[in-house]
């Protein structure tokens, strides 16, 4: 059972979902609160400073985005946790959840187990002051803007950003369950082949929950990168039952790993953010 002290506040305008995760929420021992409109979220969310918000986009009046900007905005409610649940499932809807402060993302029809585990997530994180990723144990947070900001502001590093594409499509048709299984399996390849190839000082940690941001030093950017593109591509299939392997390597939203280099990041970039930003919206 959850916290009894751990609020969660739901803005859902289908009135059968909302008293179901109410009523789901409540069983595993958290303080539920639930509104439907938009302006009445951005208003819960000041007086009750829930500890996380379960929030629809599609509201009757303003959007879940706005919503998110308003909360992202006041200074009590700014580092609450926001998991974003919605019908769209576009890349761009995504980025546009990330940009305006979503901490997660989850489609309708939706695993309310998964929800759950989402969830409980979030509330570890931010426990845990959102320091690693709770499912590949990875940095996250703090100590990857830290780190890339030492990146943006003294030469001598190199930056790789990998993305798993498709793990959402993935998920959905396997479960919760396989997808992390996916990715704490590439995060251990990621660390592995660091190990082989680089240094004490490498870093690796999390730009958004399926992208990774890989610090080393210019001599060793070149036999990582040749090791772990090789490594990952030759394993996408194995994360398949038998029987779909064929059917999924023609499939469009078959698992596919992307990787880039960031040339001349030192003096390139004002801010983390600005980096960040750049690239989760070429991947």
């Amino acid at each position: 059972m959850a916290d009894a002290k751990s609020k969660i506040l739901i803005v859902e305008d289908d009135l059968d979902v909302a008293e179901m995760l109410n009523a789901y929420f409540r069983v595993q021992g958290y303080e539920v609160f639930t509104v439907n409109w938009g302006e009445d979220g951005v208003r819960a969310a000041q007086t009750v400073l829930p500890d996380l918000v379960i929030l629809d986009i599609r509201l009757p009046d303003i959007d879940g985005y706005e919503v998110a900007r308003r909360v992202r905005s006041d200074r009590r409610t700014h580092e609450i946790p926001i998991i974003f649940l919605t019908e769209k499932r576009e890349r761009i809807d995504r980025l546009q959840g990330f940009e305006v402060g979503a901490d997660d993302y989850i489609t309708k029809p939706f695993d309310v187990q998964e929800l759950r585990l989402r969830v409980r997530n979030a509330l570890k994180r931010m426990s845990q002051g959102s320091l690693t990723n709770p499912v590949s144990g990875l940095p996250e947070g703090p100590l990857v803007e830290e780190r890339l900001s030492e990146v943006i502001h003294k030469s001598g590093w190199a930056l790789l950003h990998i993305s798993i594409n498709h793990l959402e499509a993935f998920r959905e048709a396997y479960g919760f369950v396989a997808s992390d299984d996916v990715l704490r399996a590439i995060s251990l390849m990621i660390h592995n082949t660091m190990k082989e190839t680089g240094s004490t000082e490498d870093f690796l940690g999390h730009l958004s929950p399926t992208d990774f941001a890989v610090v080393v030093s210019p001599s060793n950017l070149e036999p990582f990168q040749e090791r772990i593109r090789s490594r990952l591509e030759q394993s996408l299939d194995y994360f398949y039952p038998i029987k779909d392997r064929e059917q999924a390597s023609k499939r469009q939203d078959r698992l596919a790993i992307q990787i880039s280099e960031v040339p001349s990041v030192y003096g390139r970039y004002t801010s983390v953010d600005q980096l960040k930003k750049e690239l989760l919206s070429k991947h």
